[in-house]
Formats: structure tokens, C-alpha cells, sequence
């Protein structure tokens, strides 16, 4: 038993020193409704999201990956909804380091582009299933509230402007 739990030890420790394993950064500008995947400082992927309602605004600051879930359960409010369908965050969860939110697909995509979950960040479907093969427990998850030159250089635009969206633009999860 305990060299088969060395094993397992060994082959943890090989995986996270592995030349072909990096960390990534998740980068979400919540103006631009943007969410990038950064490896090595270059950027391997970008998606539209869909970030925090108004009233229930997507947290800013550095955070990190602490749960992979494929087919989850959604838990809001009292609410329980098991995988399958009707589960508005559909198949794939990545749980934040807050209690609460993540990064998931949504069942309601004409929200991507726009101001309208809970906090969580969406994304459609198709891509929060790509996304979700390309990150792994332990990334590092950075949501921000403003454009600076960092995320004008990622995402395009001027680092002074940013978009003015409508508050109260879709609601949902």
C-alpha cells in the first residue's frame, strides 16, 4: 500500500515538472466581456463571456482554480439541479478559490457578450468545452474591472477607453 502511494506521489510530482505542464493564466476583462488563456505570457486561446449582472457583479482580483467538474450539479439559492438537461451550467464547471464561483457554459448563450450572471463568468458551450481541456487545478485566474495597456494589448482597443454596456442588460445565472 504505501508504495503504491509513493507511486501515485511520484508520478503527481513528475506531471507538475514536466516540461509539456505550465501554469496558465485566465485573464477576464469584465468591460470587454473577454476571457484569454495565457501560456508562457503568449496568448493560446480568447473567448467571448458573459460576466456579473449589475446586481450581482463577477468578483475582480487574482484567484485560482480549485475544481474541474464535467456533467455538474447546480447549486443557487435552495436551488439543486443535476447534470443533464435544464442544468443552466450545463456540462463543464471550473470552480474559483471563492466560494461560488467559476467559470462555466451557460444554456442561455445569447447572454455571451454581455453583463447578465450571477458573478460567475459563461461562456457558450463549444468553448467552455475547449477551455476546460486546456486548464487544470492550481491556474491562476485573474478577473478585472478596468482596461489598462496589459489588457488593450490582449484584447485590442485603447487602454483609456473602455465600453459602456447597460447595467440591467440580461438576466440570468
Amino acid at each position: 500500500m504505501l508504495a503504491m502511494l509513493l507511486v501515485v506521489l511520484d508520478i503527481r510530482s513528475l506531471a507538475q515538472t514536466s516540461p509539456e505542464w505550465t501554469q496558465r493564466l485566465v485573464l477576464v476583462s469584465i468591460p470587454d466581456r473577454k476571457l484569454a488563456v495565457l501560456g508562457n505570457g503568449q496568448v493560446i486561446a480568447r473567448f467571448s463571456v458573459s460576466v456579473g449582472a449589475a446586481v450581482s457583479p463577477s468578483p475582480r482580483g487574482e484567484f485560482e482554480i480549485v475544481s474541474r467538474v464535467a456533467n455538474p450539479t447546480y447549486y443557487h439559492d435552495g436551488v439543486v439541479i443535476p447534470p443533464g438537461r435544464g442544468n443552466p451550467v450545463v456540462t463543464r464547471w471550473l470552480g474559483l478559490n471563492t466560494k461560488g464561483y467559476g467559470i462555466h457554459g451557460t444554456n442561455a448563450p445569447s447572454s455571451i457578450g454581455h453583463a447578465a450572471s450571477h458573478g460567475c463568468i459563461r461562456l457558450r458551450n463549444r468553448d467552455m468545452e475547449k477551455l476546460f481541456t486546456m486548464l487544470r487545478v492550481g491556474d491562476a485566474v485573474e478577473i478585472r474591472g478596468e482596461r489598462d495597456e496589459e489588457i488593450a494589448e490582449i484584447f485590442g482597443g485603447d487602454s483609456t477607453v473602455a465600453e459602456t454596456r447597460g447595467a440591467g442588460e440580461i438576466g440570468g445565472q
